[in-house]
């Protein structure tokens, strides 16, 4: 039994030895731009709801407390960059098919699609569908989903020039001669040209405590068909999918059952306070699993360790936290995204195309995802690996 503890408390240990401040920094940007790009979804989808705004505030407590937990103990468990995410399609999807239900109706329907993802991934049937995914597939899968971040990068110097092309060119000279700080200078010296140039607006931030209010569940047919099991596709297909490829395609290899099985059960838990859904994160995920983390992959998951901790402070102060990211430049945010995604993309499209038997496939799969394209209220990136799938299963077909 002492030999058996002894790794447990050396853990702690290992942490602190593989504490960075480019770790720290990657895990900030990584909820920063999940909160940013998203959260206002997740207010529609409450206010669709007719949620008052503590229940909102609950809402954000309970998805922040999860995602938090699950981004912490399945990294610290693995020593992989394991991010989870709230799932925004499926915000998206409650915005517009709980029309008539109640709130305690919603809350049953999320019980439900929480069991239907626990059940999916403890079982390891969802595990065994990922394996069969080429890695060049989802390599293109990865490079289609970032492309937009990397192209925000200079979308954004049409609207404030001297502040992105500023982060722009520092981050360059920063990855010639300290590549690990570049992110962290480029942040650092956005934050300085915005508050210059009076665009950061804290005026409104007073601290807030979330109040977490449990609603009890319901349970009809109606939230089940309608709600539960829309939520419970979407999420799978445009979340989990794409995340695992995420965490495959950077190289990563971890056992995917639990992980899936994992976010199910947060999403049990603390669907009563108002946790939708939660899974694997893909585009946050890959700022966690980038270089700017971390040159050394094996030390990378302390990024995402870090972004659980600032998760758990949304949760305890979401209105706080909400107020002070709503107080940054839009910019600002778009450009430090892009920066810190670079590398990612560039990783993945080399991984994609490097075999020339997988290329073509790879590509069809990069713009398929890239294009954005929605079928059936779900998002590009399982389309694009189903186009991606296809087209290699058809050039590799025998010719008779």
């Amino acid at each position: 039994m002492g030999r058996a503890i002894v790794p447990f408390l050396n853990k702690p240990m290992t942490l602190l030895k593989d504490l960075s401040a480019s770790a720290i920094i990657a895990g900030f940007v990584t909820v920063l731009v999940g909160f940013t790009s998203s959260a206002v979804i997740v207010f529609q989808a409450a206010q669709t709801l007719n949620a008052s705004s503590v229940q909102i505030g609950s809402w954000m407590f309970a998805l922040g407390m999860g995602m938090g937990s699950t981004c912490i103990l399945l990294s610290w468990r693995y020593r992989v960059p394991v991010v989870t995410a709230w799932s925004t399609p499926g915000a998206a999807m409650l915005i517009t098919t709980v029309a008539g239900v109640s709130m305690e109706e919603a809350i049953g329907a999320f019980l439900i699609s929480g069991v239907l993802i626990t059940l999916c991934g403890f079982s390891g049937w969802f595990e065994r569908m990922m394996n069969r995914i080429p890695l060049a597939i989802a390599s293109g899968m990865l490079s289609g989903v970032l492309l937009r971040f990397g192209l925000d990068v200079f979308v954004a110097m049409k609207t404030q020039f001297v502040l992105t092309f500023a982060m722009f060119f520092l981050y360059l000279v920063a990855r010639r001669w300290t590549p690990r700080y570049a992110v962290i200078a480029a942040l650092g010296l956005g934050l300085l040209i915005a508050w210059f140039k009076g665009l950061l607006h804290f005026e409104a931030v007073s601290l807030q405590w979330a109040q977490p209010v449990f609603t009890s569940p319901q349970f009809s047919v109606s939230a089940v068909v309608g709600v539960a099991l829309p939520l419970f596709v979407v999420t799978m297909a445009s979340q989990n999918v794409p995340g695992v490829a995420v965490i495959r395609a950077s190289g990563y290899s971890v056992p995917l059952s639990p992980l899936i099985g994992w976010t199910g059960a947060a999403t049990i838990a603390l669907a009563p306070f108002g946790a939708f859904a939660l899974n694997l994160a893909a585009i946050t995920a890959a700022i966690c699993m980038g270089r700017e983390a971390h040159e050394d992959p094996n030390k990378r998951y302390v990024a995402a360790i870090a972004a659980g901790v600032f998760y758990l402070l949304i949760g305890i102060w979401g209105g706080t936290v909400g107020a002070v990211f709503a107080a940054l430049p839009q910019e600002l945010i778009l450009a430090i995204a892009g920066l810190a995604l670079l590398g990612t993309i560039g990783n993945g499209l080399a991984t994609a195309l490097v075999h020339e038997k997988d290329r073509e496939p790879a590509l069809i799969t990069f713009l398929v995802t890239a294009s954005g394209v929605t079928l059936f209220g779900i998002g590009a990136a399982f389309w694009g690996l189903v186009a991606g799938t296809l087209a290699l299963g058809v050039l590799k077909l025998k010719k008779s």
